[in-house]
């Protein structure tokens, strides 16, 4: 059995061997919160990859993890082979900026984009919150240390020259563990940065009258337009108990990103799992449902792409 650190020399050998010897290589994909769509997207890419373990000898697991920054760490660290992030924090990270300055990982590799994922605000029916700034002074549930919704949360606050005090309780509750909060009237609102349906937004909405909130104005039209890894983004009306109407807000793209030191076959054989069973793995979660392959292998992409992953691409005739 061998991990793919030390595979980076055998690892084309050792991959490319028939079914009776193909040495065991493991993987680990990290995800986010098991109500979330990462933990679907690390599962079900994990699932399209052991299909063929006795063909490339890959073994892949995707363990729940503390969301897009942690998932970054963890491959820069070389504990984790891939990991899903959003696409504001793969351009960070890449470029050293924000949370990652003085920490860039020039090593990050972009290997495709998935979902779209906006920037979401549920409030209590109750809490008189139409708005994003009617949650000023109120109870809100910004995100847990290490995931990308509490980092686009903090960014939200500095453009729009707010801090966490203006809150009258920020905690940072799990997203597992924040729609239960809501209904159990510990805070007025909660943030989640997430693809849609969503099943924890689902259970909120079950157990209390609760509303979405748009995410808009001129703070947010600034963000949008001076950073590409942003867009204006609509939940659909009627998706979700209490909210009939198109709810507008901005968002980011899921990506799917991993280390220049991960073998290239590597690369390729997780790639070729996904987009060999395309229709498969469209079919796994509602959020992947309207996913382009054209799409997946450039929108919210801003480091390099592995060439492990631009191999595939160029077999199949995409670039």
């Amino acid at each position: 059995m061998k991990h793919w650190k030390t595979l980076v020399t055998a690892g084309t050998m050792a991959l490319a061997t028939t079914a009776a010897t193909a040495e065991e290589t493991f993987i680990t994909i990290g995800t986010g919160g098991q109500t979330g769509v990462y933990f679907v997207v690390g599962q079900s890419i994990c699932r399209l990859v052991n299909r063929d373990t006795a063909t490339t000898g890959l073994k892949c697991t995707a363990p729940s993890t503390g969301g897009s920054i942690a998932n970054i760490n963890a491959i820069k660290a070389g504990d984790m082979t891939m990991g899903v992030a959003q696409s504001d924090w793969q351009h960070h990270a890449y470029n050293g900026t924000s949370k990652f300055e003085g920490d860039k990982f020039d090593k990050e590799r972009a290997v495709f984009s998935v979902h779209g994922e906006p920037f979401t605000v549920i409030a209590r029916a109750d809490a008189g919150v139409s708005t994003f700034d009617d949650l000023k002074g109120k109870r809100v549930n910004v995100g847990n240390p290490g995931s990308g919704q509490l980092a686009t949360m903090e960014v939200v606050l500095a453009a729009k020259g707010w801090t966490m005090a203006d809150f009258s309780l920020a905690s940072e509750l799990k997203p597992a563990e924040q729609a239960a909060a809501l209904g159990d009237n510990k805070v007025d609102a909660i943030i989640y940065t997430v693809g849609h349906p969503n099943g924890s937004i689902q259970e909120a909405v079950s157990t209390v009258d609760a509303v979405l909130v748009p995410v808009e104005g001129e703070a947010i039209d600034k963000l949008v337009a001076e950073n590409p890894f942003y867009a204006y983004a609509t939940i659909p009306g009627g998706m979700y108990k209490g909210s009939d109407n198109d709810v507008k807000t901005f968002g980011v793209k899921a990506t799917f990103v991993t280390s220049a030191d991960v073998p290239d076959e590597v690369v390729y054989q997780v790639v070729k799992a996904v987009f060999d069973n395309f229709d498969r793995f469209k079919g796994l979660h509602p959020a992947f449902a309207n996913l382009k392959e054209e799409d997946m292998i450039k929108d919210g992409l801003s480091a390099p792409l592995h060439p492990g992953a631009e191999k595939y691409y160029k077999e199949r005739g995409w670039m």
